[in-house]
């Protein structure tokens, strides 16, 4: 598995403890809060738990978004398999201060082609609240099409598609 992804201007590597400190700002901000859910990691011990539950899981896959110049955590892509979609989702977070400045399209296409080259998947999913019309915009510009309404527990969630099918 590729441990570690360069693109232009960012390097994308997986998830480790000395990322708590990250972890704790970027679960806390409200974006996170509002489209993700507040994971209720308050401090820094709550984020290396966090971190190790996510390291432990064998369907969870985070890739840290660091800037190449400075090697400052901006933000993550995640690939996981979750057990109410047939092919695994990819998600993505950044600090707000990172926003708008195309990070995220750059970091998430990266991940998209590594992952659909190395011949792991030829498919991936993501789910978006409704509201989250940023993530829509994104999602639309790699590519990704809507497919289908779900609804997981009592949250609608929209289902986008990218792949041979």
């Amino acid at each position: 598995m590729q441990n570690t992804i360069a693109t232009e201007r960012l390097l994308l590597r997986g998830l480790t403890q000395e990322d708590a400190d990250f972890i704790l700002e970027l679960v806390n901000t409200p974006e996170w809060i509002t489209f993700i859910g507040d994971r209720n990691v308050r401090t820094l011990g709550d984020a290396l738990a966090y971190i190790q539950a996510i390291i432990d899981n064998p369907h969870y896959r985070y890739w840290v978004v660091c800037l190449k110049e400075s090697n400052r955590q901006v933000g993550i892509v995640t690939v996981i398999k979750r057990e109410y979609l047939e092919h695994h989702d990819i998600g993505f977070a950044f600090l707000p201060q990172y926003s708008q400045n195309g990070y995220a399209f750059e970091a998430a296409k990266a991940v998209l082609e590594a992952e659909m080259q190395s011949g792991r998947h030829t498919h991936f999913l993501a789910t978006t609240l409704p509201a989250n019309q940023a993530s829509i915009k994104l999602l639309l510009k790699l590519g990704l099409r809507f497919e289908k309404e779900i609804q997981i527990e009592n949250t609608v969630l929209h289902v986008y598609a990218i792949g041979v099918f």
